[in-house]
């Protein structure tokens, strides 16, 4: 079944209530642009002290019905767990969206729990990173096209300025928003290494005399510029020798995913495949390439990342 686009690429004017669980780096900053553009958005977290109510029951009490619940927590049993906390107090005809970064195969399983209480359920996929706040997120929604189109008020909010189309899709039904996101982190798993590489043989090499000069030349007018250039050339204006962290590298479970969709559509995808592999290889070996990977992870998401060891005495 073809899922359309909604007609209008223009921002839409309603303003909205909505519920949003998970103030972490991503949720609080979402909940941050979409107060700023009229939206009621009422937060809750038990590890914050930004939170505006003390409980997810008291969440729902707060928000007029028919309700609309953002949840923005880890992928996994921490989702599940809020999902189905959500199946027994929500009501018929409210709305549940999954914006973290759930495996797509999980969402059918979430909106089959929320469907039989009569609660709809989206799943978009969201990308943005620490500067989404203020230069807005890609979203990648899955689910019913009514449940989406009530929902526009909320995603215009959070997308950059500009036509709808290059900044939001309505992927398909439910999972798909999830897929297309798992996709996306995988492409970036494969852009991260192929830079990170580029940086360690420009290191590698005598003649070249100042390698953050080298890649920040590359910033404008050249086919590989990037937003993950850019936060390359920041990171290494920082510490250009990447000296301050080690290369061991994390991975969100996104990459192996996308590698093991590759494996059962039979679809090769060698520079994922590789680049997922290369972090494996990071917590074994301490390479140059991976701390560089690790920048980056640190500049777009505010991930944590390891310092470097210090050097062994005598």
């Amino acid at each position: 079944m073809h899922h359309r686009q909604p007609l209008l690429s223009r921002r839409s004017s309603k303003t909205m209530q909505l519920g949003f669980v998970g103030l972490g780096r991503m949720g609080s900053n979402m909940q941050a642009r979409l107060r700023q553009r009229g939206h009621d958005a009422i937060g809750f977290d038990p590890n914050s002290t930004t939170s505006d109510v003390p409980s997810l029951e008291a969440l729902v009490s707060s928000l007029a019905t028919p309700r609309v619940v953002w949840v923005m927590v880890p992928a996994g049993d921490a989702t599940r767990n809020v999902i189905g906390q959500l199946s027994r107090i929500l009501e018929p005809g409210d709305l549940v969206v999954d914006g973290g970064n759930s495996r797509f195969s999980d969402d059918q399983v979430n909106a089959d729990v929320l469907a039989e209480r009569g609660i709809g359920y989206i799943d978009c996929g969201v990308s943005g990173g620490v500067w989404g706040r203020e230069q807005g997120y890609a979203l990648m929604a899955g689910g019913d096209t009514r449940d989406i189109e009530r929902l526009m008020p909320v995603f215009d909010a959070l997308r950059p300025l500009g036509n709808r189309r290059d900044s939001f899709v309505h992927a398909g039904p439910t999972g798909a928003g999830h897929y297309a996101k798992m996709v996306h982190n995988g492409i970036e798993y494969g852009l991260m290494q192929a830079y990170a590489e580029g940086y360690e043989l420009l290191a590698a090499e005598d003649s070249i005399v100042d390698v953050p000069a080298v890649m920040r030349a590359w910033s404008d007018g050249t086919v590989v510029r990037s937003r993950l250039l850019d936060l390359l050339v920041n990171a290494l204006t920082d510490d250009p020798a990447l000296a301050t962290i080690s290369g061991y590298t994390e991975d969100s479970g996104e990459g192996r995913w996308t590698v093991e969709e590759a494996i059962a559509h039979a679809v090769p995808v060698p520079v994922i495949s590789a680049a997922l592999f290369a972090r494996f290889a990071s917590r074994q070996d301490n390479s140059p390439a991976m701390k560089a990977v690790s920048a980056l992870r640190k500049q777009f998401g505010g991930h944590a990342v390891r310092p470097a060891e210090p050097a062994a005495i005598g």
